[in-house]
């Protein structure tokens, strides 16, 4: 969890410093075009680490885990399909003023006037987007990205689908997304007033309490996927239908019971 808020917070140092480089020579060329990359690879690596670490009393006991640079690698693939998705809805973003204008005006006139303003309209489709890029997109994509950090492309399928669809999964990513994603949004909705020291601190005090409840609620996820992932359905069943006259296994007559005889009469 502190690797989380170090290793974030030291990527984005190193980001912020990749945008100041200059471009004078051809090494400072070079230098620009591969930090990039390996800024890439540490995120992905980071990533990776803290969901294997997170998942390492189930994963190592299916014997089928795979090293980090793989379960990293893997992560492309559901980072590129949620690019898609949130690219797809940035789309439709510029288009909802157009799309709620067209529903108010096929909208029944008693309707259009009360319940199907324009505005009611706006604010349910902004509403589902939102609903579809911060909860429905990360609880379909993660479930899958951990698998395949933990054990690569022969993940268990039937078991992430498992945790995918999994109601307690589903309500962990909406309290995940309105405390990491809404509730920042509103510390910076309102304007700074004051000073220029006093609107400075506050700012600089938002973005770090911004930065705590994201990253905190990302690794709260992930320990929660962990935890769906390592319960087994039937735990504790198998212990109440074992006869308490069996001695332990494997023990020969060690594990046998001696019963008395029976007396001569």
């Amino acid at each position: 969890m502190f690797g989380q808020f170090g290793g974030n917070l030291l990527l984005i140092v190193l980001v912020l410093a990749w945008t100041r480089l200059p471009e004078k020579h051809l090494w400072q060329v070079g230098v620009t075009l591969l930090l990039p990359v390996l800024l890439a690879i540490s995120a992905l690596e980071l990533q990776a680490g803290t969901m294997r670490s997170l998942g390492r009393s189930f994963a190592d006991a299916d014997g089928r885990r795979v090293k980090l640079v793989w379960g990293a690698v893997s992560l492309l693939v559901w980072v590129g399909l949620a690019a898609l998705a949130w690219a797809f809805l940035n789309w439709c973003d510029g288009r909802l003023l157009l799309w709620a204008g067209y529903l108010n005006s096929k909208a029944p006139a008693g309707m259009r006037a009360k319940l199907l303003t324009f505005q009611h309209i706006q604010l349910w489709m902004r509403g589902a987007e939102w609903f579809l890029l911060w909860v429905a997109t990360p609880a379909k994509v993660i479930p899958f990205a951990m698998s395949t950090a933990e054990w690569g492309w022969r993940m268990p399928w039937k078991r992430t689908l498992k945790v995918r669809w999994n109601w307690r999964w589903w309500l962990g990513v909406a309290v995940a997304a309105l405390v990491g994603v809404w509730v920042p949004g509103l510390l910076f909705a309102k304007l700074p007033s004051g000073s220029v020291t006093a609107q400075v601190w506050a700012v600089a005090l938002k973005l770090v309490v911004a930065y705590g409840l994201a990253v905190g609620s990302w690794v709260l996820l992930l320990g929660w996927a962990a935890v769906l992932f390592g319960r087994r359905p039937g735990a504790g069943q198998d212990e109440a239908l074992v006869p308490a006259v069996v001695g332990p296994p494997d023990l020969g007559r060690a594990g046998s019971v001696k019963l008395p005889l029976p007396e001569d009469g």
